[in-house]
């Protein structure tokens, strides 16, 4: 503290402009070294881990980010009401909104990152690109010229060759992107990114690029210090992405020839030096899995989520040289001082159903445990609710090992050992992806999901079939620990002693199996017949239910008597007309009236929740019988919005 306290800058407090895992993070960092860290929230944040954590919190609006963490009045009041010396963006938000951070300086406050200018020129994928070109970096063919038509954009591809990419000229995350394989495609994917970026960043400008098929997806972390010079921390790699939104990082990039190794870093320091740049920053390139050519892709000027990969090989934090650049303190350490040493790999643990189209969940956290031996970075809590209004990453976990399979495996183990229970996570599906040989063989390109999983992800059934089963033989005997019990067991009038029928019903469906209980207990259902083996990582009770994890996969579960089950059976599926919301959200659209007639896949109402445009398409020909949905509208997950008659 003593040495921000006499920076050329005294620094006391920093207030930090974001939410969840991010926030968390600064806090953390903030308070090793001695500064007081401001947290703000929304009315949906007002009880969450960043606000529990920081030493202040102010309130700053309702749940809806336009009306509270995209609010740079608001940002800026709490900051002068908390007396803030700096401001801390994080990333998301207002992260690269220049706007914000010439607000954060006219307010006499200290921003935590890059000049206005940088973040205005660099924001602009655009003009990034404009940059890129004239600092000798070799970009990826595209058209952007501004006030581009439909009409304009097509000639271009046309010359360009498809498939193309539509990406959005401001924001990232890949929000705005939609691929045209044919002129045919080009109009609906450049009307569906304008309506992507303009929900998301506020600006729908968008251009268009030469689509590299299966590229790997690679980026150097840079640190500049504003005065045309700039460090690198090697690089990464992110190939392992899922509708352009990465899952899996790594540091250092595995299987890179080392000429194309330095000219990438050579590439990223350029562009970073050839403006200025003041901070740490992220310059991005795709790369053809066989080629040794990169491209420019982006350049991101705040602080990436993958940042923890290249702090574990190169021993450093990343937000100690934010603060202390801020501060106007001397950087810690100079380029032959980076050396990086093992290999670190993360994975982002999201609140989705990847057996579900990848379906954001929301719910309670009812049970968070992890594995100490590994970084965690999160920004939940046992107990905490996950809601529909933001990002669905909630938490992320670092392996760092001497070797990249040393921390493969150790990111194994650790998936093996968390026990995240209450809302659907991508655990595991993320198991499946470090199993994977292409992964494992540090192969995957950005097509490595859909030609690892070409059907989509279910959990494998035999895991499944005995994770069901140890929760059943839980619920059934209200013992945490039933693989104790050596008693046969019976669970009603029609179940013979020793088996037991049952219906369940879990996170995964409904479905029926069979107990055999004894000695060596095992599950049945349909023709597989499988020992229950040893405990899974979590096994506990809570009331009717059972929650069960092991392997990356969680489950709540409750078990009836199967006779019983059948017995009390109705008729509750909704019809196949009924189009329920996949989850609670925002109606944003609403493209038909009652009465309508329609065809099979016409779009009926879009849906935003945590980011992301939701379509809900007509599942047959018919007519609009029933809408209860309006623009404006939040909904409640499986909430009928529109009901289908079919035509007779």
């Amino acid at each position: 503290m003593t040495e921000f306290f006499y920076a050329p800058t005294p620094m006391r407090s920093v207030l930090i402009a974001n939410r969840g895992e991010i926030a968390c993070r600064i806090i953390k960092t903030c308070r090793r070294l001695g500064l007081r860290s401001i947290a703000v929230y929304s009315e949906a944040d007002a009880g969450a881990r960043h606000v529990r954590l920081a030493d202040t919190a102010h309130a700053i609006g309702p749940a809806n980010p336009s009306q509270s963490y995209l609010r740079i009045d608001a940002i800026i009041a709490a900051a002068e009401a908390t007396g803030a010396d700096a401001v801390h963006p994080g990333y998301g938000f207002l992260s690269e909104n220049a706007d914000f951070v010439q607000a954060v300086a006219d307010a006499g406050l200290v921003f935590v990152g890059p000049s206005a200018d940088a973040v205005r020129r660099m924001g602009s994928k655009i003009t990034a690109r404009e940059i890129a070109k004239d600092a000798g970096v070799p970009v990826v063919p595209g058209y952007d010229a501004e006030g581009a038509s439909d009409a304009d954009f097509a000639k271009a591809a046309q010359k360009i060759g498809y498939p193309v990419l539509v990406k959005a000229s401001a924001g990232g995350g890949g929000r705005g992107m939609r691929q045209a394989g044919s002129k045919a495609d080009l109009n609906r994917a450049l009307e569906d990114a304008r309506k992507e970026a303009g929900a998301a960043f506020g600006d729908a400008t968008v251009f268009i690029e030469k689509l590299i098929q299966s590229p790997r997806h690679i980026e150097v972390q840079v640190f500049g210090d504003g005065a045309g010079g700039a460090l690198h921390f090697h690089d990464r790699d992110c190939s392992v992405q899922h509708n352009h939104q990465k899952m899996i990082e790594e540091a250092p990039a595995p299987n890179l020839p080392d000429k194309v190794r330095a000219a990438l870093s050579e590439h990223a320091t350029s562009l970073a030096s050839s403006i200025g740049y003041s901070g740490v920053g992220t310059v991005e390139f795709v790369m053809g899995a066989n080629d040794a050519a990169p491209y420019f892709l982006e350049m991101n000027t705040r602080l990436q989520v993958e940042h923890p990969v290249t702090e574990a090989i190169c021993g450093v934090d990343l937000v100690e040289w934010q603060l202390r650049q801020a501060a106007g303190l001397p950087l810690p350490l100079t380029q032959d001082q980076i050396t990086p040493q093992g290999h670190a790999i993360e994975m982002r643990i999201n609140a989705e159903r990847p057996e579900a189209g990848f379906l954001p969940d929301v719910g309670r956290i009812a049970v968070l445990q992890t594995l100490d031996c590994l970084r965690f970075d999160s920004g939940i809590d046992a107990g905490d609710t996950v809601s529909s209004h933001y990002d669905s990453m909630l938490a992320k976990l670092i392996a760092h090992g001497s070797d990249r399979d040393a921390a493969r495996q150790a990111l194994l183990a650790g998936i093996d050992g968390t026990a995240l229970i209450g809302v659907g996570t991508n655990l595991g599906l993320l198991r499946d992806c470090l199993s994977a040989p292409a992964f494992a063989k540090g192969l995957a390109t950005t097509a490595f999901l859909s030609e690892t999983f070409p059907d989509g992800w279910y959990p494998d059934a035999d895991i499944l079939l005995r994770l069901r089963g140890q929760a059943a033989l839980a619920a059934i005997t209200g013992q945490s620990d039933p693989h104790t019990r050596t008693d046969g067991f019976r669970v009603g009038a029609r179940a013979a002693p020793g088996r037991a029928p049952l219906h369940i019903s879990d996170d995964y469906g409904q479905t029926d199996l069979c107990l055999h209980l004894g000695p060596d207990p095992t599950v049945t259902s349909g023709e597989r017949d499988l020992p229950l083996g040893p405990p899974p990582a979590y096994l506990a009770l809570s009331g009717p239910e059972a929650h069960v994890a092991s392997r990356g996969l969680a489950l709540k579960l409750s078990a009836r008597a199967l006779a019983e089950a059948r017995m009390d059976a109705r008729n509750d599926v909704a019809e196949q007309g009924s189009i329920p919301a996949p989850l609670t959200g925002l109606v944003t659209e609403v493209r038909v009236c009652l009465g309508d007639r329609v065809a099979k896949g016409d779009t009926l109402v879009v849906m935003e929740a945590m980011k992301l445009v939701h379509t809900l398409a007509a599942p047959f020909d018919g007519t609009v019988g029933k809408l209860t949905a309006a623009v404006g509208d939040t909904v409640a997950a499986k909430s009928i919005l529109v009901e289908i008659e079919e035509q007779s």
